[in-house]
């Protein structure tokens, strides 16, 4: 259990009260001075696994900036409730941080979903030019979302998709069979992959978890 800094009595009243009357260098004082307490906090409740994703002094750093708009909402006046109130912001910044590489890393993910996940010859229609590795482990719940996105999109830009990855046809057998030429099957193609992204996207910041 992370240990606080030991109080100063004589010292916070009148740093409470400077930076209540507007004084910049006062709350800056009164934050400083938990700084090295906030950074253990952080370390203690980010995940090892995030530690190369996000330094815990810089999220100490965003918490000081979240306190310093939002003071004017402390009502407390004991070193307690300032250290309550100080890591409850930062727990939640850590929080928004976790959510937010959980994203990042579910939308990577996607673009390695086959179309067809009970097809195993199926090639990936969503994918980023490096595979990650963390796309297996999430395959069976992206491919449900990755067809609802392909069921919400207009039917040409469906079945240019599915042309294309499904079947392994060309541009020009594409435009062939949507009575297009070759380069407008391809621009298609483009702009359904495009709306395709902007789907998957969406339901991945819906469900973030």
């Amino acid at each position: 259990m992370t240990t606080p800094p030991p109080p100063d009595p004589h010292g916070l009243p009148d740093l409470l009260a400077a930076a209540r009357s507007g004084s910049r260098e006062a709350l800056g004082e009164l934050l400083e001075g938990y700084r090295r307490y906030l950074t253990r906090v952080a370390r203690d409740q980010l995940d090892p696994r995030l530690m190369a994703k996000g330094d815990p002094s810089d999220l100490v750093q965003e918490t000081f900036r979240d306190a310093q708009r939002a003071f004017g909402q402390f009502r407390g006046s004991s070193e307690a409730e300032l250290l309550a109130w100080l890591r409850q912001i930062l727990v939640h910044r850590i929080g928004r941080f976790a959510r937010r590489y959980r994203s990042t890393q579910k939308r990577s993910a996607v673009r390695e979903v086959t179309l067809d996940p009970g097809d195993s010859s199926a090639t990936a229609a969503y994918r980023a030019d490096t595979p990650t590795p963390s796309a297996e482990a999430v395959a069976n719940e992206q491919s449900g979302v990755l067809q609802d996105a392909l069921a919400r999109l207009p039917g040409e830009y469906r079945e240019a998709i599915l042309l294309r990855y499904r079947d392994g046809m060309s541009f020009e057998e594409i435009g062939r069979a949507l009575g297009r030429s070759a380069e407008a099957a391809r621009k298609l193609w483009g702009r359904a992959v495009e709306r395709l992204r902007e789907e998957m996207d969406e339901a991945c910041d819906d469900h973030p978890g």
